[in-house]
């Protein structure tokens, strides 16, 4: 009898697009993947380190996974495990770092083999790590389908060359290293033959795609955009930088590229942006903005604020707040400054108190919720494509919900099951926006 895996994943998309394709090659040597509460016999925990918090729930879920059943074998990888091996190998059998998760079938047979058919498990933790700081490879995973029915998400570059003195990423996922664009168009053309029809291309740092193999993000869209059977293309977070005049103009003359951009800003005000190093200034943050409303009609563009970074005072909390008031964001990510150790931020001077944080996000927060319903209420009376994702139950009546091409959730009622089915939709009234 086949043994039983148990997956279970922490942190961003590319992790989650790491933990399928895992899925996928247990599936493909046999193993009988069950949901991560049951009894298994392999556990494998995909972990975050990007805030101390990522850190504790990553521990914590290995420790689950040892207490559900004491015999099993616990797999560790991803990046809590690539920052702290030692910290991680205390609860597991096996730590596996970034960029060695397509061997997680070789591992797991190399530790059988270590054990010698016996139950206990060896005194050492088998630990297999690169030096994610200077590997060049770009580690090939794929996908044939995806826990999503409707939409695929789609890794396609890894590492990050930025370090913002608030990220520990760089060092946990090294380098940028970009795929080959071949490889993404066969995982693109498997996808739609598969039945998806919206493709979302994602990264560590999606706007470097390219920079290390001669190709760039733009050519790679161009690529997938030819492929049969795809009628929607979404892009994961972007930089500023990438929002060029050419960029814009291109995508905005593709019919299958969704008007909606998530374009990392972390703070509205030009000297805290300086301490996080994040290389541009609001003004020509704000400038980028504009050049997307130029060429798209009524984009959903969406973005992230930290607040509470070491140093900000209140007048540059206010000069955030206005300048998030100002750009008129779809919906606003907001983040309280958390103290990464290893990073040039933890150790500025003049922390801000956690009240005060806290405060702060209160503020953002309700200044999202005011921009998102306003954006909202401008699309009644019109009608909207939708790409039903779900049937579900409302108030005793059968409603099909899916995501415009702003990636607004909207439905209708319905009893007709439409999933998988673009459909024009009218919003007539607000209890059809899902949220």
């Amino acid at each position: 009898m086949g043994k039983k895996a148990a997956l279970h994943n922490l942190g961003c998309k590319v992790n989650a697009y790491e933990t399928e394709a895992m899925q996928e090659l247990l599936e493909q040597a046999g193993y009988e993947i069950v949901p991560f509460q049951e009894k298994a016999d392999v556990y494998i925990i995909n972990t975050c380190t990007v805030t101390n918090m990522a850190d504790r729930k990553s521990r914590q879920m290995l420790h689950r996974a040892r207490k559900m059943n004491p015999e099993a074998v616990v797999a560790a990888c991803g990046c809590y495990v690539q920052e702290k091996p030692d910290e991680a190998a205390d609860c597991v059998d096996i730590v596996i770092g970034n960029n060695r998760k397509k061997e997680i079938v070789r591992i797991l047979e190399e530790y059988e083999n270590s054990r010698g058919g016996e139950k206990k498990r060896p005194g050492e933790p088998l630990k297999d790590l690169v030096d994610i700081g200077h590997t060049k490879e770009y580690e090939e995973l794929s996908l044939s389908r995806t826990a999503e029915h409707t939409r695929a998400y789609i890794k396609v570059q890894d590492g990050c060359n930025q370090f913002c003195s608030y990220c520990i990423i760089p060092y946990a996922r090294g380098r940028v290293r970009s795929r080959s664009k071949d490889h993404v168009l066969e995982e693109v053309q498997a996808l739609a033959g598969a039945g998806y029809q919206e493709v979302v291309l994602t990264g560590i740092h999606l706007s470097s795609y390219g920079i290390d193999n001669g190709e760039d993000l733009l050519s790679l869209i161009l690529a997938v955009h030819e492929v049969e059977g795809i009628r929607r293309i979404r892009l994961g977070s972007l930089e500023p930088r990438i929002i060029t005049e050419e960029f814009v103009r291109t995508i905005s003359g593709l019919p299958k590229m969704c008007p909606h951009f998530h374009l990392s800003l972390q703070s509205g005000c030009t000297e805290t942006l300086k301490r996080m190093n994040r290389r541009y200034t609001a003004e020509e943050y704000f400038e980028k903005c504009e050049l997307l409303r130029k060429y798209f009609h009524e984009p959903a563009l969406t973005t992230d604020v930290i607040v509470g970074f070491p140093g900000e005072t209140q007048e540059e909390f206010e000069a955030s707040r206005a300048f998030v008031d100002k750009v008129d964001f779809y919906e606003t990510h907001v983040f309280k400054y958390s103290r990464r150790e290893g990073t040039k931020a933890a150790v500025m001077p003049d922390q801000v108190p956690e009240p005060v944080k806290a405060e702060r996000s209160a503020i953002l927060l309700e200044l999202s919720k005011k921009k998102q319903k306003a954006y909202e209420e401008r699309l009644l009376g019109t009608t909207q494509e939708v790409l039903i994702e779900e049937e579900i139950e409302r108030d005793g009546e059968i409603w099909q919900v899916g995501h415009t091409r702003e990636y607004v959730k909207a439905g209708i009622k319905s009893r007709e099951n439409l999933v998988n089915q673009l459909v024009p939709v009218e919003i007539e009234n607000p209890f059809q926006i899902i949220h």
